[in-house]
């Protein structure tokens, strides 16, 4: 990253807490990559100062946010303009400065699906069970519907999965409810879209007892959770949500800068972040 002077643009995260975020490391690195006199920080902002945070964008001229929790949902009434896959969602996680007008976008769902075309995963024709009905689950649902042959719902709470699947049904038909999960062999893919994971002591989301080899099982948790580990133990295809973190991050850099990152050295810069090894 070149030295910060009077005409660096600045972009950054918001989140409560947002100590933990890897992508600070992701964008400064892509910035330098393409000698853009660009930067980008992390803002701890609490949930009752949301509202000043976002005047404060416009009032610095800061270029463009992301928004990580607890804030997604919140942001949105304090932005001027929402983009209509990000209204369905109801989650905005990019932000864009055009001259003090603000536009929210979400580019999970479209980040999803760019990792899962990088590891050469087709949806088309798929039986998939998504477990969760948050933000997460909400944007990988928008993208997956209009692929998958059945798009599966599971859900803690009854009013919301009920909610997103009535909300999928008004995009294509292909949607139902699962609300026994010792049916999860039967799926192509499971997308594990709930916090459960991030604590080692997490009940698992699914018995790995039920998972069949050959399945596609996809944390969105960027992290090797206990139940990554037992699904490849069981002989399933399985993977992190780190693609999907690079991929939306490269999505909301070029909704800054109008230019494409290097995706490598993203995903270098996250892999080293992670302490995880660099691919050859």
């Amino acid at each position: 990253m070149a030295a910060i002077n009077g005409k660096t643009t600045v972009t950054g995260i918001i989140g409560w807490p947002v100590e933990h975020t890897l992508s600070p490391a992701m964008h400064n690195a892509a910035y330098a990559g393409l000698s853009l006199d660009y930067c980008y920080v992390p803002f701890p902002v609490h949930p009752d100062a949301l509202g000043d945070a976002v005047k404060g964008m416009k009032a610095m001229n800061i270029r463009g946010i992301n928004v990580t929790l607890p804030h997604k949902e919140n942001v949105m009434k304090h932005i001027d303009e929402i983009d209509p896959e990000a209204a369905f969602i109801g989650a905005v996680n990019t932000i864009v400065n055009e001259k003090g007008f603000l536009i929210g976008y979400n580019t999970d769902g479209r980040g999803f699906m760019q990792s899962l075309a990088e590891l050469s995963i087709d949806p088309s024709d798929m039986d998939i069970l998504i477990i969760g009905t948050g933000g997460a689950a909400r944007a990988v649902g928008y993208c997956l519907v209009a692929k998958a042959r059945n798009l599966c719902l599971h859900g803690r709470t009854e009013t919301r999965v009920v909610n997103l699947a009535n909300d999928l049904l008004s995009l294509r038909t292909n949607v139902s409810i699962c609300r026994d999960l010792s049916e999860a062999g039967r799926f192509h893919m499971i997308v594990q879209a709930t916090p459960l994971g991030l604590k080692e002591d997490d009940p698992l989301p699914v018995d790995a007892a039920r998972l069949k080899p050959g399945q596609i099982v996809y944390d969105l948790i960027y992290k090797e959770t206990r139940f990554i580990k037992l699904a490849s133990q069981r002989g399933c295809k399985s993977f992190n949500g780190l693609g999907m973190l690079l991929w939306q991050g490269a999505l909301a850099f070029e909704l800054w800068t109008g230019v494409r990152p290097d995706v490598e050295i993203m995903r270098r810069a996250l892999l080293q972040a992670t302490g995880q090894p660099a691919k050859r």
